[in-house]
């Protein structure tokens, strides 16, 4: 059986007026009642958090359901997105084994704000052994969604555990994510998303498809945020918030993407009368 999401999507929540949506993908590693009633750590978490306009948290240990509403108490702000549809996606297909250890939690958002209208995004969070089969089922998950609602801009996002001896080398011609161009990776196999100065791993990571959300990404936006460094912990102090940094990018807002068509345009010349 597979286990239910350990994922929490906290959205529609920005403290200021942002001139581009920052999405962001965060896992805080066994988050439960002993990292919430640690206050150093949850200062930072909140500090994270509040970084976004959209954040997906991994690893919630929360079986009576006091992280979320502690959580919520926290922050403030006004919505910049709203749902559109949702369902949980069950990997019960004829002829194929149901490889996802947590079944991804689909959202489908309107976002007036930003140049791209409307996204769909679809959490992944996977079990290390497994990390190759379940990366490449996103596609199907991909058609899935395709069907159900015809969306044309997806976000898939979180721990792939996509690095190291989780995903070699050799493994990534059988990813079909991978494989398929039109699939658009924001986090390289380059980067390192991991907390512990002795380990250089990309597990987490962000990809897109569609043309129109790509050509949304905020240039330069797409990156791993270093807590630690940005708030001068030490690397003791980073892995009590967690063992992961998180990964994120921004999206252009409407405003400033009709600018940019702008500045960009051919300028006409004039036509002198004589």
């Amino acid at each position: 059986m597979p286990r239910p999401p350990a994922f929490l999507l906290l959205l529609l929540l920005s403290i200021s007026s942002a001139l581009a949506l920052r999405l962001c993908s965060f896992n805080v590693r066994s988050f439960g009642e002993a990292k919430k009633e640690n206050k150093n750590a949850m200062d930072v978490i909140m500090k994270v958090i509040k970084r976004c306009d959209i954040i997906l948290l991994m690893e919630i240990k929360d079986s009576n359901n006091r992280i979320c509403p502690t959580l919520m108490e926290r922050l403030n702000g006004e919505k910049l997105v709203s749902v559109k549809k949702r369902y949980l996606y069950h990997d019960y297909q004829a002829g194929d084994a149901d490889v996802f250890s947590r079944e991804p939690f689909v959202v489908w958002f309107q976002s007036p704000h930003t140049a791209v209208k409307d996204f769909v995004i679809v959490p992944l969070h996977t079990t290390p052994e497994t990390s190759v089969k379940e990366i490449d089922e996103l596609a199907d998950v991909y058609w899935d969604v395709k069907r159900r609602w015809k969306a044309e801009n997806f976000i898939f996002m979180g721990d792939f555990n996509a690095g190291c001896s989780y995903v070699p080398k050799k493994a990534w011609k059988n990813i079909r994510l991978r494989t398929d161009t039109r699939f658009v990776w924001l986090i390289g196999d380059q980067e390192d998303t991991t907390v512990k100065g002795s380990t250089s791993c990309a597990y987490d990571r962000i990809v897109l498809r569609g043309q129109e959300i790509v050509n949304s990404v905020v240039l330069k936006s797409n990156s791993t945020f270093n807590f630690q460094k940005a708030y001068g912990l030490t690397e003791e102090e980073a892995l009590e918030v967690s063992d992961h940094f998180p990964v994120e990018f921004k999206l252009q807002s409407s405003r400033a993407f009709t600018n940019s068509k702008k500045s960009i345009s051919p300028k006409k010349k004039k036509v002198r009368r004589s």
